[in-house]
């Protein structure tokens, strides 16, 4: 057995991520969010020979650089983690121990300017994780209504000026198709004051297209259901978000998973007769030090939520 790193890349809250998992030397584990494979490859450091890690990514940069890893008990397969039970039925597994989401665009996307993700760049306007399947941000733009446009840029991006963009979007298009990062970038600037010292006025408007080009939230929820039911009771769900609607989905559904099942308004079941919840929280939400912040300012805004599933309730 041996693993090599298939890049210097460091994920956010490597550390308590992995610990949280509670990793059991001969367990199954998931990476369902591969990335460079730092957490891959420090899960496989605490496994022994019996253990097992399977790893999903849905970028084919991130394929090809998990191809480095040499080891038998690590799987790599080109997925997204809605994908989970259609992966894991795949490869014969039923539960496992422990399952990690380190949600939402990886440095490596934003860094590379080909891949259309951010405005540092400017770049053809793609945005897609999957770079084999799905539309570009620039075919979407292209075809959007004006009510699509504002929609996606006031919700996923929490942008005020979301109507006087999208209004401004529709009419430089029928003069020019909005093509690249730079083309749109330059548009936002011209149309939003910036609010927040150092931040750039299209900041909260890529964030939205890349959450809507990616079906990212619609992901996220899909795919937290298929977690709690693929583990082990015991096992744990650690799941690292990057911005506040990815943690408010995962925050209601640990939430909502640690407490009783609620009956009917007006049906009458005592407190002791409701089933038990099916997981419960570990400890509070874990965000980066400061001196992981000041290597990687990205951590500054990560959020890592812990739950178990529980052992069933004997019934008499």
């Amino acid at each position: 057995m041996s693993a090599t790193s298939p890049a210097a890349h460091l994920p956010v809250l490597l550390t308590e991520a992995v610990s949280a998992l509670a990793v059991k030397p001969s367990g199954i584990y998931v990476d369902a969010t591969f990335g460079r494979g730092g957490h891959s490859l420090a899960i496989l450091e605490k496994l022994d020979s019996a253990g097992r890690l399977l790893a999903l990514d849905r970028d084919p940069a991130a394929i090809a650089a998990g191809m480095n890893i040499a080891d038998t008990r690590f799987t790599l397969v080109h997925a997204a983690f809605s994908q989970l039970d259609e992966v894991l039925t795949a490869q014969g597994i039923a539960q496992v121990d422990g399952i990690l989401l380190d949600v939402g665009v990886s440095s490596p996307q934003l860094d590379d300017p080909s891949r259309g993700m951010s405005f540092r760049f400017d770049a053809p306007l793609d945005m897609r994780m999957d770079t084999t399947q799905g539309e570009t941000a620039a075919d979407w733009l292209a075809r959007a209504e004006q009510r699509e446009i504002e929609e996606v840029i006031r919700d996923y991006g929490e942008e005020r000026f979301a109507h006087a963009l999208a209004k401004a979007i529709v009419a430089a298009r029928s003069e020019q198709r909005i093509s690249s990062t730079g083309q749109l970038a330059t548009l936002v600037a011209a149309v939003v004051r910036t609010r927040e010292p150092g931040q750039h006025p299209a900041t909260r408007t890529f964030q939205a297209l890349r959450i809507h080009v990616n079906r990212e939230l619609e992901e996220l929820s899909l795919t937290l259901p298929q977690a709690l039911g693929r583990l082990q009771p015991g096992g744990r769900l650690v799941v690292i978000s990057f911005h506040s609607l990815e943690d408010r989905i995962v925050k209601r559904f640990m939430r909502d998973a640690a407490q009783p099942p609620q009956p009917p308004k007006g049906v009458p079941i005592r407190a002791v007769d409701l089933p038990a919840p099916v997981m419960q929280l570990i400890g509070k939400p874990v965000k980066a030090g400061a001196a992981e912040v000041a290597t990687n300012p990205r951590a500054r805004s990560a959020v890592l939520r812990v739950a178990e599933k529980l052992v069933p309730a004997c019934s008499d």
